[in-house]
């Protein structure tokens, strides 16, 4: 083999190579952010009477209307991350919010009960979820846009995959700490202190990333963040740059987000909770090792889908989402909280999530491929964040609240209509493949 032709080989190695390690620092930030988003989701059941009067018979409600709260967030951190990121680039964006996240886990470790300070513990609470909400805002879209733009072109379906199989880790990794600590001690011990140790470890994990991202390669060009502080890229991170010159992407963002985000929300928290619920008392423990091998299950998937859309495209999984959502997505959430049998009551929400890959495998490049630079962070991450914060964030508190007025029908049209939706998004207004912004071939 000639010099001349060994060179470009062994470049196309070191690139691979490269791409692989800031892949893999990026993951195990967006890994501890999300086990501290969904530790809260996991540990509900045995914190809300800590926080919240055990004879209040909407507790319940209470906890997930805070966790709906804080979606309202999601958008000025996105906003705030997304404009810094785009100035001064992503690997500092990063690191400052997974700061924030480390702070308010441990807050909310140590926080007293409200048997102790009253409605003081649910306000701290509030309060902390507020700010985990402001700091995931600006998480999702840097993370998204910082993982894409490490990938090499022809592996950046199968590369940026990673960036939902960590957010999706993150859930195992919480229900993991829940059967851990249910082989320990019983679930009042839990209730009582154990809780505490679960968003604890989240705090000490999250210091760990802090130095991980520190030692990440930066995406976004030292020309445009030099740019950005001499004040000459005015552009960069401006919202009125998004919403003026980039709003066709930022609508369409939006709506590739809505069904999306609905159903990961109904199938990967709902339906964990529906199982957790059916196999309360005795089962608990078979209950979390299903939602625990489940979840797992749905982690694995991510890196086949963005595989395949390396080879396929990005358009045809969304299709085979978008039609396998509004078909399924009655049948799991009316049968799911039915099913005692637990091989069935797995194989039901695995189903679901392999429809659910359709789009959680490819969301983050498909979304980064719609924005030029100088506001990719910006526009995927606000976006993201406004669809998140209408549709994903409310359906845990929407399904509880339908729930309780016996009115689960009304739930399955409104989610299927989301989704519904979004389909016809796919279908006429993406292309399976073409030019785009990341490989910087649109114009």
């Amino acid at each position: 083999m000639s010099t001349s032709a060994a060179l470009p080989a062994h470049s196309e190695r070191a690139a691979l190579r490269r791409s692989i390690s800031n892949t893999l620092k990026g993951s195990a930030g967006n890994l501890v952010e999300w086990y501290d988003v969904y530790v809260y989701t996991v540990f509900a059941l045995y914190f809300e009477s800590q926080f919240f009067s055990a004879a209040d018979q909407n507790s319940t409600l209470y906890v997930w209307a805070i966790f709906a709260a804080t979606f309202l967030m999601r958008p000025i951190g996105a906003w705030y991350f997304g404009r810094f990121a785009d100035r001064f680039g992503r690997r500092r964006a990063l690191t400052v919010s997974v700061s924030i996240m480390a702070g308010c886990s441990f807050l909310i470790a140590i926080t007293p009960t409200a048997s102790q300070i009253g409605i003081w513990a649910a306000i701290i609470l509030l309060l902390a979820r507020l700010l985990q909400g402001f700091a995931t805002g600006g998480e999702y879209g840097t993370s998204a846009t910082y993982m894409s733009e490490a990938a090499i072109p022809g592996r950046r379906g199968f590369l940026s995959s990673f960036h939902y199989v960590t957010l999706v880790g993150g859930h195992v990794l919480a229900q993991l700490t829940l059967l851990v600590m249910l082989s320990l001690w019983d679930k009042p011990e839990i209730s009582a202190w154990g809780w505490r140790i679960a968003f604890g470890i989240g705090g000490i994990a999250a210091l760990v990333v802090f130095w991980l991202r520190r030692t990440m390669d930066e995406s976004l060009q030292a020309s445009d963040i030099e740019a950005a502080k001499e004040g000459r890229a005015k552009a960069s991170g401006s919202m009125y740059e998004l919403l003026v010159h980039q709003w066709r992407p930022l609508l369409l963002c939006f709506l590739i987000t809505a069904g999306g985000t609905v159903a990961f929300y109904t199938y990967s928290v709902n339906g964990p909770k529906m199982i957790q619920s059916v196999f309360a008392g005795n089962d608990v423990m078979t209950g979390t090792l299903i939602n625990l091998g489940v979840l797992t299950f749905l982690m694995v998937l991510q890196p086949i889908g963005g595989w395949l859309s390396d080879i396929v495209g990005r358009k045809s999984l969304l299709v085979f989402f978008g039609v396998g959502g509004v078909l399924y997505t009655g049948y799991m959430v009316t049968a799911l909280p039915q099913q005692h049998d637990p091989l069935m009551a797995f194989l039901i929400l695995a189903i679901g999530f392999v429809i659910l890959t359709g789009y959680t495998s490819i969301n983050a490049v498909v979304k980064a491929e719609l924005f030029p630079t100088h506001v990719r962070a910006l526009g995927v991450g606000f976006g993201y964040a406004l669809a998140n914060s209408l549709f994903g964030g409310t359906a845990p508190f929407l399904y509880q609240t339908a729930l309780k007025s016996g009115h689960v029908n009304l739930f399955v049209w409104y989610v299927t209509a989301v989704i519904a939706v979004s389909l016809l998004v796919y279908v006429f207004f993406l292309k399976n493949k073409g030019p785009n912004w990341l490989d910087g071939t649109r114009q």
